[in-house]
Order: structure tokens, then C-alpha cells, then sequence
């Protein structure tokens, strides 16, 4: 069976980006995937210092915080989505925070070939130009751990709640699943 992540990142109850991965999660489980949801606007990450010392004391990393779990999950997984609503034009800071410290995999040598990631972000602006930083900022991250990227789902023109039930996003991030 295979194992899927997602990570979501939005502070709102019932916000866009949860609704797309909601739609993508509930995909996933129909095709039999084990999947897990981790919040990360609920998760304590502290900044990566960059100390170098990832894995060596057996923890993903030295800080005593919510990144080890997440870690765990990642590694655990066969594929890895993010599903987050575009802050200033890039991953919103709690996400941000567990992004900047998949660092610690490259540190500890660990291989993710094969791994898949994807990626889920809408945003309230109209023009899908706004995506191109944190499309670049994903797409960058996974080539560098050597991850296969499935695929993007990107949906510009949704800020309040419930306005992406109005485009095409929830049937685009179920599909994704479709993919892994």
C-alpha cells in the first residue's frame, strides 16, 4: 500500500487550500493510499540554524520541536503534497519553516529517488504569474532531493472561503492523486 503526506498550511477553518486537499485526500483514499494530514500551522518548527548536525543524534534534527514528526512521515511516505494558500507570492512562514528544514535529508545523505511530491496552492489574486515563486521554491526543493514531481495544481481568483468551489481546483487536486 502505498503511503502519501500532505501537508496543509492554512490558518483559516475551512479555507481553499484545506478544501483542495481534502478533495485530494479523499482521491487518494478511494485508490486505497494510506494517507496522512499534518497541519503545519499547527506544528512548533523552529528555524533551521544550520548547524549541520542532522540525524547524527538520532533525531531528524537537534532543536526540540514538531520537525522530527514531520520527518518521520516524510520518510515514511511514498509520496509527499503540499497543499498551502500563496502568502506574498511564495509557501506560507509555517510551512516555510518545514520546507527549509528538509535540508537536514540532504545533510544525512538520505535518498528520496522515487519519492513523489506535488503540490496544491490557490491564491486571490487573478493572474497565474503569481505562482511563479513558489512554484520555483517547490519545484527546485524536490529536484534537489532528487523527488519525481507529479504534478502542480494551481488556482489563482479564490480568496474567501468557499470561492474554489466555483472553479475547476477540486476535481484538478483529485486528480492528482491519479498520478502517484
Amino acid at each position: 500500500m502505498k503511503k502519501v503526506i500532505v501537508f496543509t498550511a492554512s490558518p483559516r477553518k475551512n479555507s481553499n487550500s484545506s478544501k483542495m486537499a481534502e478533495s485530494f485526500i479523499a482521491a487518494a483514499e478511494a485508490k486505497g493510499y494510506e494517507v496522512e494530514c499534518i497541519d503545519t500551522f499547527k506544528l512548533n518548527i523552529k528555524p533551521c540554524s544550520v548547524c549541520n548536525s542532522c540525524f547524527k543524534n538520532g533525531s531528524p534534527c537537534i532543536a526540540d520541536d514538531d520537525f522530527s514528526k514531520a520527518a518521520e512521515a516524510i520518510e515514511a511516505a511514498d509520496a509527499v503534497v503540499f497543499a498551502a494558500p500563496l502568502y506574498w507570492y511564495t509557501f506560507p512562514a509555517q510551512m516555510k519553516l518545514l520546507i527549509d528544514k528538509l535540508y537536514s535529508f540532504c545533510v544525512a545523505e538520505k535518498d528520496f529517488a522515487g519519492k513523489k511530491a506535488g503540490l496544491l496552492a490557490c491564491c486571490g489574486d487573478e493572474g497565474m504569474s503569481s505562482f511563479e515563486g513558489i512554484r520555483f521554491a517547490f519545484e527546485k526543493s524536490f529536484e534537489f532531493l532528487k523527488c519525481g514531481i507529479i504534478g502542480e495544481v494551481l488556482v489563482p481568483g479564490v480568496y474567501d472561503e468557499g470561492d474554489i468551489d466555483r472553479t475547476d481546483g477540486l476535481n484538478r487536486a483529485a486528480a492528482l492523486a491519479d498520478l502517484i
